[in-house]
């Protein structure tokens, strides 16, 4: 697989990244360990060599799978994790505390089996710490060796700006996919300007842009899906004209639905490494044929003529998850 530059940060990583969070949390019964690290060890066996993960993500058990699964191979992959929860649970609110964030970046070296991260991102933005004291924190891991790299989450233009001021940002990652494009208003102007790349989560509108979801779908009960408004079953079903029509520009290009939505969000920026997960080993082959799609102009214009008279319906995060989209 090719690789991708995440800004003017030098750091190069596979042009299509694999995120780890659904094989422990948030997406109904976490993946045996064994099964985890062979999917893992499979996507970069496909040559994946970014990796995402967050302490956050179990909480603690995501980081450990991911360690063990990459410890033989880990000179070859880019390894990136995250601070910024109290006690690393979410639902518990931020804390990105200077003493908080260096008690995460030892425990997150321990548990992934290696002597610095990559990239460390701030999961979340938090209100109650200021900017520079995160990026300062940050700074300092850096000049100790234990990070190599500044990211951050879900942060608005005026928080990377502060931020990035003290320690450069190499990447933000945030929602971002052909049925969320809020990111396109300021954000992609402000990275392009300063120079960041851009890792989308959830690029394939966690499942629902595959089209194998429909208004019937039934999710496990310790699913995330199933508070998400977005993912209610009349959202879904009036959210299915989105998917009629990524459907047919597949069907024309002898793609998926999955590979369609991978390849826009790859033509939409050179510096953007999107992080679809799975806990399939033919839904991992699927994305990552994505890589090898090359939109052209007037297909990129008929997705837009396609999808641009279609709203999206409902909230994509419930109204209790609020304050974990703080910017």
């Amino acid at each position: 697989m090719n690789k991708r530059a995440l800004g003017k940060s030098g750091l190069e990583v596979s042009t299509l990244g694999y995120g780890c969070m659904g094989l422990s949390f948030g997406l109904g019964v976490a993946t045996e360990k064994s099964e985890a690290i062979k999917m893992i060890r499979a996507a970069f066996d496909r040559g994946v060599t970014f990796f995402d993960t967050a302490e956050a993500y179990g909480p603690f058990i995501n980081e450990e799978v991911v360690g063990e699964a990459l410890e033989p191979v880990r000179k070859d992959v880019v390894i990136a994790t995250k601070f910024g929860f109290k006690n690393g649970i979410p639902t518990t609110g931020a804390d990105s505390r200077p003493e908080r964030i260096r008690e995460v970046a030892d425990a997150s070296l321990k548990r992934l089996r290696t002597d610095s991260i990559d990239l460390f991102y701030q999961h979340r933005v938090d209100p109650s710490v200021p900017l520079e004291e995160v990026a300062g924190a940050v700074k300092d891991l850096i000049a100790q060796g234990k990070v190599k790299h500044f990211g951050m989450s879900e942060a608005g233009a005026e928080a990377i700006r502060r931020a990035h001021a003290i320690q450069p940002v190499t990447a933000l990652q945030s929602e971002y996919s052909l049925w969320w494009r809020e990111p396109e208003q300021d954000i992609l102007p402000t990275l392009e300007e300063l120079g960041i790349g851009f890792v989308p989560f959830s690029p394939l509108g966690k499942g629902f842009l595959t089209g194998t979801i429909h208004a019937g779908t039934e999710f496990p009960p310790n699913d995330f899906r199933n508070v998400v408004p977005r993912f209610s079953a009349d959202a879904r079903q009036a959210n299915q004209p989105l998917i009629d029509a990524l459907g047919k520009i597949a069907a024309d290009r002898n793609a998926t639905h999955a590979q369609i939505a991978l390849a826009w969000l790859l033509a939409q920026k050179p510096w953007i490494v999107p992080i679809p997960g799975t806990t399939k080993l033919h839904r991992l082959e699927e994305n990552l044929g994505a890589a090898s799609i090359h939109l052209t102009p007037a297909d990129l214009e008929e997705i837009h003529t396609a999808l641009s008279g279609i709203e999206v319906q409902g909230d994509r995060y419930p109204a209790s998850f609020q304050k974990l989209v703080n910017r």
